[in-house]
């Protein structure tokens, strides 16, 4: 097992680039089992997962290969075609199938691309984050009312799901799950007839799915809003596609700028793509400047969160699209811990998630956690810094938030597990050493 030693106080100058976005990766490399005919897949970002589903794939029969680089490209990036012409269908039942897919969460993602090609799927209890219990109920609903027949093993603890046919027809999610609504939408593009999902998620990374599955000769409209139309079509072809930057890394970095109280630049953000995240740091106090689709953090010594008109304690709390992504609450909460003010921080989706602030507590952070929902965070200003610790990451997003955490500390920090960053920080311990940082993989 891997840890992180970490020596905190030093101040990050330069500029670094966010990588392509985990989340969308898992889609629409998902998304390139709808065709026989190679698709390409661009600003592909090296982590744990997205390479662990793309050698999945391979064991499926999918051919990986490298892509030829665009001209205009200037950054380096990992372009690669997929083409899933002559797949092993017989691999699903499986054991070693079965074994890959409950390691890897985005494995769940194979569902609806199966499905809507070849009428069969597989899928085992997903590992992942241990961030408490995160169901695939939509997921099942939306297949099943296409048409989707499933069978639970017990034994093997796997559902086996085939369809005769897939037929299109109207349905409203309990939830607007963003893999649930991809399921969905890589289901209903080969199924018969409209489809229409309301309470659908519109994060970017689904516009940029349907975009894809568009540009494959799917016939998808209502993209980005919470209402989409899908006409089956009969077959899909290759295409060409790049992945957006991840905005979870551009949160990241704003957070560790402030936190280090450093000046930092962040390049190729994809700005408009951002949402309300811009916003939220501004909310906490913390100056950033867009600078074409750059953005600039200056450094500063002190930042104070806002309160509400009536002097009301600020909430941060997630929400669907555009709403606030909870995979930035994390961070956020961190960067609190060195505001002048304080803040409520309220995760509704996943039960464990605020488990690690006991870690910070340790480190000299004054939180208390009032359920395992909700932590009221009094900021120390950076008058009272954070002490070095040893931690463990218990999930990626708790993961950097104490990487985060650890830059600003006093003295030297280490934090093992780091598998888990590294399922979505790709050479997280190299990019921050050009910024200079202290911290070296052990």
């Amino acid at each position: 097992m891997a840890s992180f030693v970490i020596e905190g106080g030093h101040r990050l100058r330069g500029e670094i680039t966010p990588q392509g976005a985990k989340n969308e990766a898992l889609e629409v490399i998902s998304a390139t089992l709808l065709t026989d005919e190679p698709v390409i897949i661009r600003n592909i970002p090296e982590i744990l997962d997205v390479n662990n589903l793309i050698n999945l794939m391979k064991k499926m029969g999918v051919r990986v290969t490298k892509a030829e680089p665009l001209k205009s490209q200037v950054e380096i990036t990992t372009d690669l075609c997929f083409q899933a012409c002559d797949l092993n269908i017989d691999y699903l039942d499986s054991d070693e199938f079965i074994q890959r897919c409950a390691s890897l969460r985005g494995s769940v993602l194979l569902l609806g691309p199966m499905l809507g090609r070849f009428h069969k799927a597989c899928v085992a209890k997903p590992g992942g984050d241990q961030i408490g219990r995160r169901r695939l109920d939509t997921h099942f609903q939306g297949v099943y009312e296409l048409g989707a027949h499933f069978h639970h093993d017990e034994r093997r603890e796997v559902y086996d799901i085939t369809a005769e046919k897939l037929v299109g027809k109207f349905m409203l999610l309990d939830e607007a799950s963003v893999t649930g609504t991809a399921n969905i939408i890589m289901a209903a593009v080969l199924a018969e007839g409209q489809t229409q999902i309301y309470n659908a998620a519109c994060e970017p990374y689904i516009q940029q799915l349907c975009k894809l599955l568009n540009q494959m000769g799917a016939d998808i409209s209502g993209i980005a809003s919470n209402l989409i139309t899908i006409n089956g079509v009969k077959e899909l072809h290759g295409a060409d596609h790049t992945i957006l930057p991840d905005m979870i890394e551009v949160g990241s970095f704003i957070g560790m700028a402030a936190m280090t109280r450093s000046a930092l630049t962040i390049k190729n953000v994809s700005y408009d793509n951002l949402g309300c995240i811009p916003s939220t740091f501004h909310r906490m106090g913390i100056e950033l400047e867009r600078i074409n689709d750059d953005i600039y953090i200056p450094q500063q010594d002190h930042y104070e969160i806002q309160t509400y008109m009536d002097g009301g304690t600020l909430v941060f709390a997630d929400a669907p699209w555009p709403g606030l992504t909870p995979d930035l609450l994390s961070v956020l909460l961190v960067v609190a811990t060195q505001a002048k003010g304080s803040v409520l921080i309220h995760q509704k989706m996943f039960e464990s998630r605020l488990f690690f602030v006991d870690k910070l507590k340790d480190m000299g952070a004054q939180i208390i956690l009032c359920d395992p929902h909700r932590a009221v965070i009094v900021g120390h200003d950076h008058i009272r810094p954070l002490m070095a610790s040893r931690m463990t990451s218990p999930d990626i997003r708790a993961g950097i938030a104490l990487l985060i955490a650890a830059m600003s500390a006093q003295g030297v920090s280490t934090i093992s597990h780091i598998e888990q960053i590294d399922r979505g920080y790709q050479d997280i311990e190299k990019r921050l050493r050009a910024l200079g940082a202290h911290i070296s993989r052990i």
